[in-house]
């Protein structure tokens, strides 16, 4: 395993679109979080009655604990610059043989594959280490900075932590959002690394995934359920994965009800999502055990 572990991290760090698009993503996380704080800002302090009730009904969503849904679902939707990274590292395999090489020199197929899963895991692990980094600075930041409202208007707190304990218990409250972040993307990058393996042509295959990540299945997870009022599209690959990270509450449009199905299903869709990874894995493994190098 450590073997594995090396060689893979050797042929990562030596990559230069490596360190490029973890400089994106070093860039967009916190940039993220940043315009749509702003957005927050923009509309809680107006002086103004809406103003006034969608501060008191949503809270604060960039402080303790709930910034760590915000930033969790924020960033997770950059999980596609990973996922690129993904696609070209397999897709590099082929291109440059080593795939190949690695098997002359030792290697059993199922050694490649532990390897090339020990790749997704460890961007997975990198890109959840920015999340949680990011996040924790910015409710450190935000935690004290709640906007000012009139305490004369009698509305409820969404995002109310109200008997969840001391004040310092807020940090942790929420903060099993690092896993299903990590969960979700772990699912997401493995699914790159089945479409990169199939194609095995790095353009070909990027442009495949983000037209399916950016319109296809967004397009038509809407299409069923606005159109035809059918919420099938949750089952859909991507869809299954993003449900562990609900929006957080000032990006539900108000809906307390909606909101709180949200969170309802987030158990369901985990257990889907760990399904769809198996079947991922189950399906890399046997395409890949069967296929000439």
């Amino acid at each position: 395993m450590w073997k594995l572990l090396k060689t893979e991290w050797l042929k990562i760090y030596r990559y230069p679109a490596f360190w490029l698009l973890l400089a994106i993503c070093l860039i967009t996380y916190p940039g993220i979080n940043y315009i749509c704080y702003n957005i927050y800002l923009d509309i809680t302090q107006r002086q103004s009655m809406t103003g006034q009730i969608v501060s008191l009904l949503l809270g604060n969503p960039f402080s303790f604990p709930e910034v760590w849904q915000t930033s969790a679902y924020l960033s997770s939707m950059f999980v596609i610059i990973p996922a690129l990274l993904i696609i070209m590292l397999i897709s590099n395999e082929y291109v440059y043989r080593t795939s190949r090489q690695n098997i002359i020199d030792g290697w059993s197929r199922y050694d490649f594959l532990l390897a090339k899963a020990i790749d997704v895991a460890l961007i997975t692990f990198i890109v959840t280490i920015l999340y949680a980094i990011v996040a924790l600075v910015v409710g450190i930041v935000h935690t004290d900075s709640q906007p000012a409202v009139d305490p004369a208007i009698p509305l409820p707190d969404m995002n109310s932590t109200e008997g969840s304990g001391s004040s310092g218990s807020i940090y942790f409250e929420k903060i099993h959002y690092i896993g299903l972040f990590a969960l979700q993307t772990f699912s997401q990058l493995s699914l790159a690394f089945l479409l990169g393996m199939l194609v095995r042509k790095a353009f070909v295959a990027m442009g495949i995934f983000l037209f399916y990540a950016l319109i296809a299945e967004p397009l038509s997870v809407g299409l069923l359920k606005y159109k035809f009022n059918n919420d099938i599209g949750k089952y859909f690959p991507m869809e299954v994965s993003d449900r562990i990270v609900p929006p957080p509450a000032f990006m539900s449009k108000l809906d307390e009800a909606g909101y709180q199905a949200s969170l309802d299903a987030v158990p369901m869709h985990v257990g889907l999502t760990i399904v769809l990874i198996g079947i991922t894995w189950m399906l890399t493994t046997i395409i890949y055990k069967k296929r000439d190098l």
